[in-house]
């Protein structure tokens, strides 16, 4: 017989008790109401004693005291109420709850005991832990109340404190911490379709409203600068540019180009002099370059020096002259007279200027850019703005590899330099850095990722201030060893065993969640999981509509206020 908790804070009455389980093997939890009125990936929490244990319902049975009571069907042959009452006795719903935290409230402030676990315990607000041990039999179980979120994900008013969404039952608001969220690099997934471009839109003006980090978008789609149009419901969407105008630079893709017929606020352009030997090779299979080919660069940087690429661009191939005896010779300035001079094979060489063909004839490298347009990014996000890449009009695999390793090395670079001149020197502390990558699985698959910086950035670069955040619908295909540092990871709907086992990797309880996360629904329901938020919890995402924005811009006029009034010394 269950008794009541005298540290019982529900308005609500229990919807269950405990009748077993293991930490193992999720809790089981004997239903007491309908079970219509609980659904899968339930926050449910669990009151034993002076504790409370959080967790997550991740499967509903069926059972019964008798199999016979199950297979006949007594509705028809017994009176309403007989039957009714064999229901409530011998057919029952079992709930398995996989535990996630538990939080120590101590004993009953009236009773004796309480002053000496008071002088025990004397921090004001005691953090959840995570769960070691198990609730007594027959404990009350009770759904999530919004105290109970709030203690778990934060309260919703608090600085940094973001709402991402809302519990699907009581519609309570979730919210990620945003300071933590920056520390490591986190994930975006689903299928096609699933709205990740919304949901990524959402988190991009958490961040830049609070100012937690600056963000560098790699927009491939030229999706999240200017307005765009839904593919969907051919509705006008919102650009961050739009609403952030003074915090958000929008970069186009080589001199002159434009981003759905809007001009952006400086152009990038990349110098020859910037492409390296290990740029090229990165490009291994788009362009289907041979083995050869590090042999060939390492002969060009040997040689040229760091204006190789332009050198080599500028030779020509099969020109051939005849000397005295008549005998055709390679041409000086063709491709086959250098590679003779140095000893390359000419087939080898010849084949490489064939294939960087493609390159020569990108635009948006030149021999002599307008302005160091690549320092001009670094100067922006350091000085607290953020930046909106758009590729316009260079939307190929190739534009999209080259430019974002290419760019990302420099920020690598320039932001190791400044955090060792903070620890050695003192010097100003690095602003944090997102980068956000669209497509991910192109850059971090397992033959990509040993080649490019953003694996490095994934495995090291937090120390230095950097982490990543992927976007992608297939996370089967980013390297297991990048896909291991994602702190946090926000998924929707996943149809493929190979993406759900990725997303899932490495998490505990996950074999309970890989239902929950196929079970979605195909729009605005994500998951939450991992280092960056407390315990894994399915949710319905914000909207990214006028009532988000009319919540977010009037946050952000009464935040400006305050820092107004703070700067005239009130």
């Amino acid at each position: 017989m269950m008794t009541t908790n005298p540290l019982d804070t529900h308005s609500s009455q229990p919807i269950g008790y405990i009748v077993g389980g293991s930490l193992k093997d999720s809790f089981r939890v004997r239903l007491t109401i309908s079970p219509q009125e609980v659904q899968e990936g339930s926050f449910v929490v669990i009151e034993s004693g002076g504790w409370l244990f959080y967790g997550l319902v991740t499967d509903l049975q069926l059972g019964s005291t008798d199999p016979r009571f199950a297979d006949e069907q007594t509705e028809e042959r017994l009176p309403a109420g007989v039957a009714q009452l064999l229901h409530g006795q011998t057919l029952y719903t079992t709930l398995e709850v996989l535990p996630a935290l538990m939080l120590e409230r101590g004993p009953d402030p009236a009773s004796p005991d309480y002053p000496e676990w008071a002088q025990a315990h004397p921090e004001p607000n005691p953090h959840p832990l995570p769960v070691k041990t198990v609730p007594v039999h027959h404990a009350p179980v009770y759904l999530a109340e919004a105290q109970h979120v709030a203690e778990v994900f934060g309260e919703p008013g608090q600085e940094g404190n973001f709402i991402l969404g809302y519990t699907r039952e009581q519609r309570l608001p979730v919210c990620i911490d945003l300071a933590k969220f920056v520390q490591r690099s986190s994930g975006i997934f689903g299928a096609t379709g699933t709205g990740k471009s919304f949901l990524t839109r959402v988190i991009l003006a958490g961040l830049i409203h609070y100012n937690k980090a600056s963000v560098l978008v790699f927009d491939m789609h030229n999706e999240y600068g200017f307005n765009d149009t839904s593919s969907d419901t051919h509705e006008s969407v919102i650009g961050l540019k739009t609403k952030f105008a003074s915090r958000v630079s929008v970069v186009g893709l080589g001199r002159g180009s434009s981003i759905r017929g809007q001009q952006p606020d400086f152009h990038l352009e990349i110098s020859e002099r910037d492409i390296r030997p290990e740029d090229i090779e990165m490009l291994t299979r788009e362009l289907d370059l041979k083995e050869t080919t590090p042999t060939t660069l390492d002969a060009l940087t040997h040689t040229f020096g760091s204006n190789w690429y332009h050198e080599f661009k500028n030779m020509e191939v099969g020109t051939v002259i005849e000397n005295e005896d008549g005998k055709k010779t390679p041409a000086p300035g063709s491709v086959a007279f250098w590679a003779n001079s140095v000893g390359v094979n000419v087939m080898a060489a010849e084949g490489l200027h064939n294939k960087l063909r493609r390159l020569f004839n990108c635009d948006y490298i030149v021999e002599t850019p307008a302005a160091d347009s690549i320092k001009q990014v670094i100067e922006t996000l350091t000085a607290g703005r953020h930046v909106f890449l758009s590729f316009g009009d260079y939307e190929s695999d190739l534009d999209y590899l080259l430019v974002t390793n290419l760019l990302t090395r420099r920020i690598r670079a320039e932001w190791e330099k400044r955090t060792n001149s903070f620890r050695t020197h003192g010097e100003q502390e690095p602003r944090p850095l997102v980068i956000v990558l669209e497509e991910a699985h192109k850059l971090l698959n397992r033959e990509m990722a040993s080649q490019t910086a953003f694996s490095t950035i994934a495995r090291e670069m937090r120390k230095y201030y950097v982490t990543l955040l992927v976007i992608d619908q297939r996370p089967s295909q980013i390297y297991d060893e990048v896909m291991s540092q994602l702190g946090t990871r926000i998924s929707g709907w996943l149809g493929d065993d190979a993406d759900i086992s990725a997303v899932l990797s490495g998490l505990a309880g996950r074999d309970s969640l890989r239902g929950m996360l196929a079970r979605l629904q195909p729009k605005e329901e994500v998951l939450l999981l991992g280092w960056g938020v407390p315990m894994p919890l399915p949710i319905r995402s914000r909207r990214y509509d006028a009532r988000f924005w009319e919540e977010l811009l009037k946050n952000q006029r009464n935040n400006s206020q305050e820092d107004i009034l703070k700067a005239l010394g009130f």
